[in-house]
């Protein structure tokens, strides 16, 4: 019995130094804001946090900037062109299965209707009705800083 309990704590602390080797997942998500709205998205089935809500964005690929990747991610997502964005916060998230530092960047102006176009659901949150939706752990620190200011500009 002893032996078995020792193999386990082994395994545990050796899966702990493999997480920590692998690098943090580098990620944008772009803060939309009309009047006292701001756009959200649901994770799709199939993905990572399927069900949960978020700030909409992505990846940011090798040798590409948080702003270019904004840009890129937005325009396949929500079909909307940005202008300019501002630095919001930077956020480091360990989860289970893995680790991300997500880029908070406000849009400050786009161009275009913002859609649904990989099958997500997206909608215009009040900040007063923000604590109702249920938003992946790594965004809700912002949402409390949003609940907070009460706006972004």
């Amino acid at each position: 019995m002893w032996f078995r309990q020792e193999v386990q704590t082994l395994s545990w602390c050796i899966v702990l130094i493999d997480r920590q080797k692998q690098p943090r997942l580098q990620v944008v998500a772009g803060i939309l804001q009309r009047d006292q709205e701001v756009l959200v998205a649901q994770r799709p089935e199939g993905k990572h946090g399927a069900g949960f809500w978020e700030f909409p964005g992505g990846k940011v690929e090798d040798g590409e900037s948080a702003t270019a990747a904004l840009q890129r991610e937005l325009l396949e997502e929500l079909g909307i062109d940005i202008g300019d964005t501002a630095d919001l916060c930077v956020i480091e998230h360990d989860y289970a299965e893995r680790s991300v530092r997500l880029n908070f960047q406000r849009v400050l102006d786009w161009q275009g209707v913002p859609r649904a176009c990989e099958q997500q659901q997206i909608r215009w949150v009040s900040l007063n009705d923000i604590d109702a939706v249920e938003f992946l752990p790594a965004n809700r620190e912002v949402v409390a800083r949003l609940k907070n200011d009460g706006a972004l500009t």
